[in-house]
């Protein structure tokens, strides 16, 4: 009777490890995603001196006075760092995607925040179809009320302390105004692109994770308009796309 039992145990035990066996032949094998193997970087210039920032009077709303009282605010349309680098510049793939690119762009929403009376960022850039949030921080309403050309136009009212609101923009658009009804120095845009995007930062500089191809670049400052270059990435070799804009 042990034998039999013994028997059985074996035949038991050799049916699961063949089972066992089986599965983690026959289960896929997960391959690392592969290196982008390129990319473009460079660095936005301003040639020149640069026009003169206004400083901008908030007394008409108190809050957003007091809270610039020790370093008053200027207006944003050139911006430019202490090298030379111009800031808030949009880069885009404007030629030579092939749709697989989108996949590139960070998923989390964009947000723009009203504070201070001020848009933060002033110049926001998101993809097609990427959520974006807008927020009011400030301790008095706002109207935010962007005035695109290839999307639907809105004009939303935001009291103080309301939640914050989620919008989507359908269609490519470089760049849509957007302003406060209620506050009229406020101004910014939003950039709506379609795959990799970047925006340079206060030293001019900026990077896009592409893969290897040919492609046109758009750079786009909201007083000088748009540059364009073509390019050819690599693999393994990252190119260099250099702008340069003219002082007016």
């Amino acid at each position: 009777m042990q034998t039999q039992y013994r028997y059985k145990f074996a035949a038991l035990f050799s049916a699961a490890a063949l089972v066992v066996f089986s599965l983690a032949v026959l289960r896929p094998r997960v391959q690392a995603a592969p290196p982008s193997g390129g990319g473009i970087s460079g660095t936005i210039k301003l040639d020149g001196t640069p026009p003169h920032q206004k400083p901008i009077d908030m007394s008409k709303e108190p809050s957003c006075a007091a809270e610039h009282k020790d370093k008053p605010i200027t207006t944003e349309g050139v911006v430019v760092g202490a090298s030379g680098g111009l800031a808030n510049v949009v880069l885009y793939i404007s030629q030579g995607l092939n749709g697989s690119e989108t996949a590139t762009v960070p998923p989390e929403v964009a947000s723009i925040t009203q504070k201070g009376c001020q848009y933060l960022p002033h110049v926001v850039v998101l993809d097609a179809g990427q959520h974006m949030k807008v927020v009011n921080s400030d301790q008095t309403s706002h109207n935010i009320h962007p005035q695109p050309t290839k999307n639907p136009e809105w004009n939303k009212s935001q009291p103080q302390g309301a939640p914050a609101f989620d919008v989507t923009w359908a269609n490519e658009e470089v760049a849509v105004p957007v302003k406060c009804n209620i506050h009229p120095w406020m101004h910014g845009y939003v950039a709506v692109v379609k795959g990799p995007y970047a925006i340079s930062d206060d030293t001019g500089s900026y990077s896009l994770n592409v893969p290897p191809g040919a492609y046109t670049i758009t750079a786009w400052q909201e007083t000088y308009g748009s540059q364009t270059q073509n390019v050819t990435v690599s693999a393994g070799k990252p190119a260099t796309a250099n702008f340069t804009f003219k002082a007016k």
